[in-house]
């Protein structure tokens, strides 16, 4: 099911300011090339993560689920002059295009680029996070906030997507993606170390701020 009218959507595009150059590129040769390529975070919910980079201006992110590197370069704009962000995927045969995406994008010396399974590449990281994106294998989004939130500075955000699941969180009989992500979300709304708004954009995002300790 479609979260928002599509008419909705292209109104809400045509009045968010455009993608660039190297954004149109990776959009168009994702849908070109590769498969399933609606996992692409696209315009409208690619110039909201960059706002909120923006408005964070963190000095280190962290991206779980970089796929054809769209949100890793939204999630770059607002990086401190010496910032970086650190993105995390397990699709080796991505690599190379991602790669070049990102020196189209003229990021490359920003990033981090890491290929293996988040589980085990998170911990290791010993680094203090502003900012995290989510977007990876559902049935671990619950496993990834335990991971990174005692790697979140006070006041930092996690964003969750697809936390909808095209609408199958509201079914009674869910499948196991969509049963995780209501886990994920269920747990989220139980943790008293954070404060959280379900943003029905796309399909769905999730922000979720760290409080003081």
């Amino acid at each position: 099911m479609d979260i928002i009218n599509p008419e909705f959507q292209r109104y809400a595009e045509t009045y968010t300011t455009p993608e660039s150059d190297a954004l149109k590129q990776i959009n168009r040769d994702t849908y070109a090339r590769i498969l399933k390529p609606q996992m692409l975070s696209g315009h409208l919910q690619g110039r909201l993560l960059a706002m909120i980079s923006k408005m964070l201006r963190p000095l280190r992110i962290l991206e779980i689920g970089t796929y054809t590197g769209y949100s890793a370069v939204c999630l770059t704009e607002g990086l401190q002059e010496n910032g970086q962000l650190f993105t995390i995927d397990n699709n080796e045969e991505l690599e190379a295009l991602v790669k070049r995406n990102f020196d189209a994008a003229g990021i490359t010396e920003k990033v981090t680029y890491l290929i293996g399974n988040a589980r085990n590449l998170v911990p290791a990281l010993d680094e203090k996070f502003d900012l995290v994106f989510i977007d990876a294998d559902k049935e671990s989004y619950s496993t990834y906030f335990d991971l990174v939130i005692d790697k979140i500075s006070s006041g930092g955000v996690i964003v969750a997507d697809n936390v909808l699941r095209k609408g199958k969180v509201l079914q009674e009989k869910k499948d196991k993606d969509a049963k995780a992500i209501h886990a994920f979300n269920e747990k989220v709304s139980n943790d008293r170390r954070v404060e959280q708004i379900l943003l029905p954009i796309r399909d769905g995002i999730l922000m979720i701020r760290k409080l003081s300790s």
